[in-house]
């Protein structure tokens, strides 16, 4: 199925190391997480969050409206990327330096090619990063399994909200750490040390205000409930045959026992937001399905409190998913 785009949209995509090896250390998570950055400010991609695990990443961006940039903008956006790779970097000043138009405008066509799309950025991220492992570890072949999976994500606070939580209690729900804030490869952990960075993404996701206090109260929330205790020693995801049990006998799970499942419609529901937002997409799109999905609608999701949530695709088994 072709990926469902829109400008300006919100994407959480999710990639897995090949095999589901975990090949990503303390080094190579630190490594993909400035790739991650510098990438996303070639591309022009806003990181509201991310989780860096040992062997998958989720990252959570919105794609800005395709802007024109000036030849000075554009040099700079080649020089974040490129800043170790003399050769392709000088290439690029010499074609703005000699003034030639037509070669000009090719390099910029090149450059925007590149950017303003979320197959794009998730392309250069990988891409860059393979080469780096590959390289640095006597290592051949394809490092990243399959395509990259991604949901499109309506851009209203209370489901962008929702995908940012799944996507930082990701190293609770394994286990690793009590509390999302003590995991570094995250965009919490990053917030919660003092990166301004992730800071303003995540109050982009879940405050739309530039007010940090506030903004970590309302996550906080969201993350460990209303009372805002970070879980207790050894409590890591809910156990997946309970929380079964639980849905079987139709019953519900609250919003914070919900986000630490592994639920797959963070990563395989296609469109997720409101009734409106995902009938709208699909009406609009309906050429990206086969014929046999052409008569999608939202679907409810199940086993706990969703408030006005849909998807377009509705799953059997809600858990199994990283």
């Amino acid at each position: 199925m072709r990926r469902v785009k829109m400008e300006g949209g919100v994407y959480h995509c999710m990639s897995r190391v090949v095999a589901g090896d975990y090949l990503l250390g303390e080094r190579e998570k630190a490594v993909l997480c400035k790739q991650l950055w510098q990438v996303a400010e070639f591309c022009g991609v806003e990181i509201l969050t991310y989780c860096i695990m040992s062997n998958h990443f989720h990252v959570l961006v919105r794609i800005p409206e395709r802007v024109e940039l000036s030849d000075v903008e554009l040099l700079k956006r080649a020089e974040v990327l490129y800043f170790r790779d003399d050769d392709c970097l000088q290439v690029i000043r010499n074609v703005f330096a000699n003034g030639d138009k037509e070669a000009i405008e090719r390099v910029k066509e090149k450059l925007y090619a590149r950017m303003y799309d979320v197959s794009g950025f998730m392309k250069e991220l990988k891409q860059r990063f393979s080469i780096w492992y590959n390289k640095n570890h006597g290592r051949y072949g394809v490092f990243w399994a399959d395509r990259f999976k991604s949901v499109l994500v309506e851009g209203k606070r209370f489901a962008v909200e929702m995908v940012a939580a799944y996507i930082d209690l990701n190293p609770v729900r394994a286990g690793i750490v009590n509390d999302p804030k003590d995991y570094r490869y995250s965009g919490y952990g990053e917030a919660m040390s003092g990166i301004d960075r992730s800071r303003k993404g995540l109050m982009k996701a879940v405050y739309e205000e530039d007010d940090w206090k506030g903004a970590l109260t309302s996550y906080r929330q969201v993350l460990f409930g209303k009372g805002a205790v970070a879980r207790k020693e050894g409590q890591g995801s809910i156990d997946d045959e309970l929380a079964q049990n639980v849905l079987d006998k139709n019953g519900k799970l609250s919003k914070t026992e919900l986000l630490y499942c592994r639920i797959r419609y963070f990563s395989n529901s296609v469109i997720l937001g409101s009734k409106e937002f995902v009938r709208e997409c699909y009406d609009s799109r309906k050429e990206y399905f086969d014929s046999q999905r052409r008569e999608s609608k939202p679907k409810e999701l199940i086993g706990g409190d969703w408030g006005k949530l849909r998807v377009l695709r509705g799953l059997r088994n809600v858990h199994g998913e990283c």
